[in-house]
C-alpha cells in the first residue's frame, strides 16, 4: 500500500469510528502510548520479556506483534498528518532532505 492510500484508509475507517473527532491532544497521548508498545515489542524480539505471568512467544509471533505495533504508529502519525493536511510522501521526502544535507 502506498503512503497515500494509507492516509486515505486512516482517514476514512478512523473516520467512520468516529475517532477522528477526539481532540489533538488526546491524538498525541495515543502517539506515545503506542510508541510504548513499539518499544515494548522490539524488547520482546530483543532480550525477550522475562515475565512469570507470560508464555514466552517465538520470533514469528514477537515480529508479528511488532508489525501491529508499527502500524498503530503509523495510524496515529497518519491522523496527525491529515489533520494539519501534510502528506505522507512529503514527510517522507522532507525527512530524508534533512538527513542527506545534514549528513553529507
Amino acid at each position: 500500500m502506498k503512503a497515500e492510500q494509507f492516509q486515505e484508509w486512516v482517514d476514512n475507517f478512523y473516520g467512520r469510528r468516529g475517532w477522528l473527532e477526539l481532540d489533538i491532544f488526546m491524538r498525541i497521548g495515543f502517539l506515545s502510548e503506542e510508541t510504548g508498545e513499539v518499544a515494548r515489542a522490539i524488547r520482546a524480539l530483543e532480550i525477550g520479556r522475562d515475565r512469570p505471568d507470560e508464555e514466552a512467544q517465538s520470533s514469528e509471533v514477537n515480529k508479528q506483534a511488532l508489525v501491529e505495533e508499527l502500524g498503530d504508529l503509523m495510524g496515529n502519525i497518519a491522523v496527525i498528518a491529515n489533520k494539519y493536511d501534510i502528506e505522507l510522501a512529503d514527510v517522507f521526502s522532507e525527512h530524508r532532505r534533512k538527513l542527506e544535507q545534514r549528513f553529507n
